[in-house]
């Protein structure tokens, strides 16, 4: 990574940071990688909060003439209880379906759907 990259993200990408998302809404940024973390209580709710920001994100991207990959790019349904209903979320980026995972590393943190952390040393 070259010294310049924290300055263009500066430029270029932090003002996806001060979009007006919801108050539940989470929005974690490092090192070039984006986190949107929305809260509900089924997952229909959740697709709706997840709908309503990366709709946003989606308008963001296009007013900027920016692209996010959305082969790179997952979803991932967190619960903490067993749920009744399905187990998998719609979400859309550029009004294609995100791949569902079960399991998302980020700067060495494994993140498992079933709200389980591990530190991953490498």
């Amino acid at each position: 990574m070259s010294c310049l990259c924290p300055g263009l993200w500066n430029i270029q990408y932090n003002s996806v940071l001060n979009l007006n998302f919801a108050k539940q809404t989470n929005v974690i940024a490092f090192a070039g990688h984006f986190i949107l973390v929305t809260p509900g209580r089924t997952v229909v709710e959740e697709e709706n909060y997840t709908y309503t920001e990366l709709r946003k994100i989606t308008v963001w991207l296009k007013d900027f003439k920016i692209e996010f990959n959305e082969n790179k790019s997952t979803a991932m349904l967190v619960s903490r209880r067993k749920r009744k209903e399905r187990k998998e979320i719609n979400a859309f980026l550029n009004y294609k379906l995100l791949k569902q995972v079960n399991k998302i590393k980020h700067l060495g943190i494994s993140m498992v759907n079933k709200f389980k952390f591990r530190e991953i040393i490498t």
